[in-house]
């Protein structure tokens, strides 16, 4: 099973670019025309939140255009720069997603791996949080099939990075994550979006690892004096591919076209 993870693409109305600086409509554009071009092609994409950039019905309208243009099954979890109801509204045709409260929910009939999403988002608020309804419904779906391989989807990551503009905008009360996915050895990978940057960490007895965004990438600066930063270095996105005998691999892929393939290896 081939899970392609896309994160953080902040589309804009049409004609205005992200931060006056990056058209991060064409960089989606350009990261589907890349999914499309995989061989073989991914099984689901997973799109990790911050879909549009101001929460704006016309953003969603633009995104959803784009996005139509990927024919793989697409789930979508929101970010903080998503605003609730209007994501409901724009995906309401995403018959997973639940009609009322936070947008967390699980897929398991599209392979091997089941999907579970976590939504730690705080309307009004950059950061997540695992509170007591959060914590009891993560609870509840991994008890439910305890033993099947399973990959949990959420937005804002549930650690510091140690890089001093994101850390006050993670998912808070990790440790309590933590506690509950370390009862279930069958959670092979959480993974996250929000820092625009790979990163990996030990977490829960498993795997944790943050995405790419499409669009730029923060800074990694971890003097606790250093101010936000970005770069527009290449996008790319995470490719998590499962086998019955390795379990699960995940791939950072680079989202362009480069110079080759050369003949050698």
């Amino acid at each position: 099973m081939l899970i392609a993870q896309i994160s953080d693409p902040h589309v804009r109305p049409r004609g205005v670019l992200y931060h006056d600086i990056v058209d991060s409509n064409a960089m989606l554009m350009a990261a589907v025309r890349h999914l499309n071009t995989m061989t073989p092609r991914p099984d689901l994409v997973i799109l990790s939140g911050d879909i549009v950039e101001k929460g704006e019905a016309a953003e969603y309208e633009v995104a959803r255009e784009i996005l139509a243009g990927i024919p793989m099954p697409l789930c979508v979890i929101p970010g903080n720069h998503d605003e609730r109801d209007a994501f409901r509204a724009a995906f309401a045709d995403h018959a997973y997603l639940p009609p009322s409260g936070p947008l967390s929910y699980t897929i398991g009939d599209r392979g091997p791996v089941r999907i579970v999403a976590l939504d730690v988002t705080i309307p009004g608020a950059h950061h997540g949080i695992i509170d007591d309804e959060r914590a009891a419904w993560l609870e509840q779906v991994l008890a439910a099939e305890p033993d099947r391989p399973t990959l949990i989807v959420m937005h804002q990551p549930p650690f510091d990075t140690g890089i001093p503009y994101m850390d006050p905008y993670a998912c808070r009360n990790g440790a309590r994550m933590a506690e509950i996915v370390a009862r279930y050895p069958n959670v092979e990978r959480i993974v996250c979006g929000h820092l625009h940057r790979a990163m990996q960490i030990r977490f829960g007895g498993t795997l944790l690892c943050t995405a790419p965004s499409t669009t730029t990438t923060i800074a990694l600066q971890l003097d606790r004096a250093a101010t936000d930063a970005t770069y527009l270095e290449p996008p790319a996105l995470l490719l998590h591919h499962w086998k019955g005998d390795t379990g699960l691999v995940t791939h950072h892929i680079m989202i362009g076209n480069y110079p080759g393939p050369y003949s050698f290896a």
